[in-house]
């Protein structure tokens, strides 16, 4: 949620509910405008599997998926959902469903557990893209 309220206002904030939030927001990109809708469920909602699972990437065009480099379990989570995403995405056509990784809270260098190199060999493996960002900075 933090990085998703930082794309969408600039601003940071540190805490936050356990809710899920669909924005939408215009933004010009080489001179076309374009609409974004972001569906953020925050974590403790994304190990359900199932129906709602499900509709959440039948909604989507694209993914990030975004773990704390600070917590080790929401890295471990990443290739089962990805491997999930693209099963219920790329099953139904030969395109490939655009899905970037994120290691957020760089700025907690000192209380890293996921290494970048990691972040980078697991999209690798997986074909995704991959950033380390802070949303806090």
């Amino acid at each position: 949620a933090a990085l998703t309220v930082r794309f969408l206002t600039r601003r940071f904030i540190g805490e936050y509910g356990d809710m899920e939030f669909i924005y939408s927001h215009n933004l010009t990109v080489d001179g076309r405008e374009i609409l974004f809708h972001i569906w953020d469920v925050p974590n403790s909602q994304q190990t359900e599997e199932g129906s709602s699972e499900e509709k959440r990437i039948q909604w989507a065009d694209s993914f990030v998926l975004v773990y704390s480099i600070c917590d080790r379990a929401s890295f471990n989570i990443l290739p089962l959902k990805i491997r999930f995403i693209k099963a219920a995405k790329e099953g139904q056509s030969q395109e490939k469903v655009p899905i970037v990784i994120v290691g957020n809270k760089r700025d907690l260098h000192h209380q890293r557990v996921v290494s970048s190199e990691e972040g980078r060999l697991l999209a690798l493996s997986l074909d995704c893209g991959f950033y380390e960002v802070s949303a806090a900075e």
